[in-house]
């Protein structure tokens, strides 16, 4: 495997950890943002609305700022989750269900 190949499954990984562990609504509170000249301040709460193609976290924080979260890098709590859409009856398939 190349360097390149395993920068892009690093980064493949970080995204899809963070999809599915910060999904968009997801309520945090900044504990601490070490690597930033100009961070959001300690304490700050903040709703994810994305994730990015590198695995950020696209922040609105309360205060109005919109400084992307790091996962792995920054610390953060999470609050609430948003509850998870009901998939409709007809979706739901199990193992070996003829479509």
């Amino acid at each position: 495997m190349t360097n390149d190949s395993n920068q892009t499954n690093r980064w493949s990984y970080r995204r899809a950890y963070a999809e599915r562990n910060y999904p968009p609504g997801t309520r945090v509170r900044l504990v601490r943002m070490p690597d930033d000249p100009n961070p959001v301040p300690e304490g700050t709460t903040g709703t994810v609305l994305a994730v990015d193609g590198a695995g950020q976290l696209l922040m609105q924080w309360d205060n109005g700022r919109s400084l992307s979260l790091l996962p792995g890098v920054d610390s953060f709590e999470v609050l609430e989750r948003p509850q998870q859409r009901d998939v409709p009856a007809h979706n739901k398939r199990s193992k070996g269900e003829a479509r």
